[in-house]
């Protein structure tokens, strides 16, 4: 199945907006002082919810989608399982287990003079059990929350044979029963910590094994793009309003949209990539990783130095500077490791690493350096997960 430089800068837009997104998803809060839910702040405490609870919740199962359809893109036949295990070593399960337990190490070393404790699981007062879990997540999540997403991913890679073999025979009935189990509240399925991966992983699979456009829905981008918008906005008002614990139709529908938005941004990603924005967000290549791997530990710092100088005070502020402090950071340490400890970056990111220039030529629609063969396969990216 032929993937272009068009398909290839969409999907390179997608994760650096879905990411940045889920870095709004992880903004610390005191849940006793400062709940969403409270009103004390107004229609910021809404917009809170609206892209915490209900837009950016689009990111993981989105993500997850991109994966299984990259891992399938070139056909069942060009498959290689062996080949595939041994690339994601390097791409997904190193990066885990590097970010995962330098943080583990870190709040060790910070918690053995009485700092961070509330603000991550005490780890001295842990189970060996526990303890183990928090530094490969083998029954729960990770100690840096958001690598739950590279530890399912990595599960999802060991069943990919199977899934295949199911989505090729029967790609309606497997997806469907995926689907359920991935929107119904309550329900644990052990494989996974997030249902809403393993479905949407099956189903980017799907549709690269049996050859679908995925540019068929584009001519209905803006209706598409719109409507997920105001389904957003429509539940974080439910949610605004019944909030912190939501009934089950609306623990329902936020579940339903967190997966069927996944179409409206991909559609969003039509529109961008034709600007220069879009473009240039497009050609940013390895950041995106840098980003989700690296956001939680900076945003509970932040917040724990918050806490020493301000208490629970003015949190809008708060809110506002940490997300805008995390971006900075991430954005400039992300350049200077890349250009000062090039072998240590492309480790941490698992061979992400590439040429910036080539980056943005790719990411431009009217490059020379995008002109392919017509039915031309291109050279997949290495470290695309």
């Amino acid at each position: 199945m032929t993937v272009d430089q068009t398909l290839s800068s969409r999907i390179n837009l997608m994760r650096i907006l879905l990411i940045g997104g889920i870095v709004f998803v992880h903004v610390p809060y005191d849940a006793q002082t400062s709940p969403f839910f409270t009103g004390a702040f107004g229609l910021f405490d809404w917009l809170r919810v609206f892209l915490g609870e209900s837009l950016f919740r689009i990111g993981v199962p989105c993500l997850s989608a991109i994966s299984g359809y990259l891992l399938f893109r070139r056909g069942y036949a060009s498959f290689d399982y062996g080949k595939t295990l041994r690339t994601k070593a390097t791409t997904v399960l190193t990066p885990f287990l590097l970010w995962n337990l330098g943080l583990l190490l870190a709040v060790l070393l910070i918690q053995s003079v009485s700092l961070g404790i509330g603000y991550f699981p005490d780890l001295w007062q842990a189970s060996p059990r526990e303890l183990l879990s928090q530094a490969l997540a083998l029954e729960g999540f990770p100690i840096n929350l958001p690598l739950y997403f590279l530890r399912d991913l990595l599960v999802c890679i060991l069943l990919s044979p199977i899934l295949a073999y199911l989505v090729r025979r029967a790609p309606v009935a497997t997806c469907v029963a995926l689907f359920i189990l991935a929107v119904l509240p309550g329900v644990t399925i052990g494989i996974v910590l997030k249902k809403s991966i393993l479905f949407s992983f099956t189903f980017g699979m799907a549709l690269a094994l049996h050859g679908r456009d995925t540019r068929a829905l584009d001519r209905y981008r803006l209706l598409g793009a719109t409507g997920t918008l105001a389904l957003a906005a429509l539940l974080a008002i439910g949610l605004y309003s019944t909030g912190p614990q939501y009934p089950l139709w609306l623990d329902l529908a936020r579940n339903i949209l967190s997966i069927l938005g996944a179409l409206g941004v991909w559609l969003l990603s039509g529109m961008l990539i034709e600007t220069r924005l879009g473009r240039t967000l497009a050609g940013t290549g390895s950041l995106s990783f840098w980003i989700f791997c690296g956001h939680y530990p900076l945003l509970v710092g932040l917040w724990m130095v918050w806490n020493r100088m301000a208490g629970d005070s003015n949190y809008p502020v708060f809110y506002l500077a940490a997300i805008t402090a995390t971006f900075v950071i991430l954005f400039f340490t992300n350049h200077i490791i890349a250009r000062l400890a090039s072998a240590t970056y492309r480790v941490l990111t698992g061979s992400r690493a590439r040429d910036r220039r080539a980056a943005v030529l790719q990411a431009d629609p009217g490059s020379k350096a995008n002109e392919t063969p017509a039915g031309a396969a291109l050279r997949p990216q290495r470290g695309e997960a």
